[in-house]
C-alpha cells in the first residue's frame, strides 16, 4: 500500500527539519554496511498511533526572492505540496507573522490541501504568549504550540495530522496482485518495458533522461497473474541531481520501493553494470524486497555462442552482494523474453513471502551443524538450540545460541546458504536473527 505523504514546509530558518527529525525519531538514524545501498534523507517514515505516513523535508520557500537557490527550493516545496495529502506549515513564535508566512498560506490556501498550522519555538512551559495568537490571522487552521527542540506539542500535532489524512488515501489491490516496482537509472527503457507488459503505451517513451517526473501504477492482468507496475523516475546519482524536481522524483521512486512486493532493477546490456545500478539495487535489497534484475536492450548487443553465459558471470560478480537475485536478458522493445521476466517476477514474490515451519527448519539446523561443526573460541564452543521463522517479506529467521559473539560471519553465512539451497529461497534476502538463550554452557 501506498503510504500517505504528509509534506513539511515554511519558510527558512523556522526549523522544519529540527522538526522533521523529533517528528520520525530514530528511524533515520540507521546504520548499515550492505554494500550498494543509498538514503536520501530527504524524507522517512513516520509512526504515530498505530499509523504510518510519510514525511518529507522540503527547503524553505522564499516566494519573492529571485536566487537561484531559493527558486529552485521553492520549485521541490511546491511538488511536495502537490503531491501531499496534508501539509505542515511551520512558523516561528518568536519571528511572529511575516510577510513571507502570509505568502506561502496564501499558497497553501490555494491547493485545497489540509493545512495543520504548527508555531515552532515554543520552548517555555506554561500559558502561551500573547504573540502565539497572532497566527490566527494567516487564516488557516487553529494554531499548534511545538517545540522542535524539545519535543512539546507533537504529540497534538500528530493526532491533527493524522485528522486529516483521507481514509482512502491508500490504493486497494486484490491479495493476489503482485505490486512491482520497475528502478534503475534514467533511459534504460522502464516506461519501454511497461508499454510492452501491457500491451499499449501508457507512459511516455523518449530518448531524454528523466522523462518520467513521478510514480504510476499501471495493472495488467494476464495468464501469468495480476499485476500492478509502477513506473518511476530513473534514480541518478546524487551529485547528479542538479535540479530539485529530479531530486523529488528520486524520492517518489524510494518510495514505489517502499510500496512493492518485487522490484525490477533495469540495466543496459550496451552500458553494462555501473556503480548506480549497485546503489538502486542496494536499495531494494535494504528493503528485503524480491529481486529481478532485467538486462534490456539485449537485442542491440553483438552476440555470439557464448555472449550470454559470459555476461551473466560478469553480472554475478557485479551483483556478488545480492547472488540471489536472477538475471533476465530481454528486449523491451522487441518484446523477447517477456514472459519468462513475469514468470520470474511471479516466483520471486512467492519466496518472498514462504513460510517454512518450525519443523523442519531444525532438521535442516541439524544436518548442517553435523556436516559442519560449529567454531570455538578459547575451549568455548557455539551451540545452536533451534531455529524458526519470524516472519515473511522477506523471509526472517531467529537462531538461538549459547553466545551470539561465538557465530562468526563465515558460518551465519553457511547458515543461511542451507537454508536458501534447502527451501529455493531464490530472488529473495532472507534475514538470520541471532538470539542468546541464557542457558548454562555444560
Amino acid at each position: 500500500m501506498a503510504l500517505p505523504l504528509v509534506a513539511v514546509v515554511g519558510r527558512p530558518n523556522v526549523g522544519k527539519s529540527t522538526l522533521f527529525n523529533k517528528l520520525i525519531g530514530e528511524r533515520l538514524s540507521i546504520v548499515d554496511d550492505t554494500p550498494g545501498v543509498t538514503r536520501d534523507r530527504i524524507y522517512a517514515k513516520c509512526e504515530w498511533l498505530g499509523h504510518e505516513f510519510m514525511l518529507v523535508d522540503t527547503g524553505g520557500i522564499e516566494l519573492a526572492s529571485q536566487d537561484n537557490m531559493l527558486m529552485l527550493m521553492r520549485r521541490q516545496a511546491e511538488l511536495a505540496i502537490t503531491s501531499a495529502q496534508v501539509i505542515i506549515l511551520v512558523v516561528d513564535l518568536k519571528c511572529g507573522v511575516t510577510a513571507a508566512d502570509e505568502d506561502v498560506a496564501v499558497m497553501l490556501r490555494k491547493s485545497g490541501k489540509p493545512v495543520v498550522l504548527c508555531v515552532n519555538k515554543c520552548d517555555n512551559v506554561g500559558s502561551l504568549p500573547a504573540g502565539f495568537y497572532e497566527f490566527y490571522n494567516l487564516g488557516l487552521s487553529d494554531p499548534i504550540a511545538v517545540s522542535s527542540v524539545h519535543g512539546h506539542g507533537t504529540g497534538d500535532l500528530l493526532d491533527e495530522v493524522l485528522k486529516n489524512i483521507p481514509e482512502d488515501s491508500e490504493e486497494a489491490y486484490d491479495e493476489d496482485v503482485i505490486r512491482v516496482a520497475v528502478i534503475g537509472k534514467p533511459n534504460v527503457g522502464k516506461s519501454s518495458l511497461i508499454n510492452r507488459l501491457c500491451g499499449e503505451e501508457r507512459t511516455i517513451v523518449s530518448d531524454m533522461a528523466g522523462t518520467t517526473r513521478d510514480a504510476t501504477d499501471t495493472y495488467v492482468e494476464n495468464d501469468h497473474g495480476k499485476f500492478v507496475f509502477i513506473d518511476t523516475a530513473g534514480i541518478r546519482r546524487k551529485s547528479k541531481v542538479f535540479e530539485n524536481v529530479e531530486r523529488y522524483s528520486v524520492l517518489r521512486a524510494y518510495m514505489a520501493v517502499d510500496r512493492a512486493d518485487v522490484a525490477v532493477v533495469v540495466i543496459d546490456a550496451l552500458e553494462g553494470f555501473t556503480e548506480q545500478d549497485s546503489k538502486v539495487a542496494g536499495y531494494a535489497h535494504e528493503k528485503g524486497k524480491a529481486i529481478v534484475i532485467a538486462v534490456n536492450k539485449w537485442d542491440a548487443l553483438e552476440k555470439d555462442g557464448s555472449t550470454m553465459n559470459e555476461y551473466t558471470k560478469k553480472l554475478e560478480s557485479d551483483f556478488s552482494f545480492m547472488s540471489y537475485a536472477p538475471f533476465v536478458f530481454i528486449s523491451a522493445k522487441n518484446g523477447t523474453r517477456m514472459d519468462k521476466l513475469l514468470e520470474m517476477i511471479k516466483y520471486t514474490a512467492q519466496q518472498n513471502s514462504a513460510y517454512i515451519s518450525t519443523g523442519k527448519l531444525n532438521d535442516v539446523l541439524a544436518y548442517a551443524t553435523a556436516r559442519v561443526q560449529p567454531p570455538s573460541d578459547k575451549g568455548r564452543r557455539l551451540k545452536l538450540y533451534y531455529i524458526t521463522q519470524s516472519s515473511t517479506k522477506p523471509p526472517t529467521f531467529v537462531i538461538f545460541v549459547n553466545r551470539a559473539d561465538l557465530f562468526h560471519f563465515s558460518y551465519r553465512r553457511y547458515i543461511e546458504n542451507q537454508i536458501r539451497e534447502t527451501f529455493s529461497l531464490d530472488g529473495t534476502p532472507i534475514v538470520l536473527v541471532v538470539r542468546e538463550r541464557d542457558q548454562k554452557d555444560v
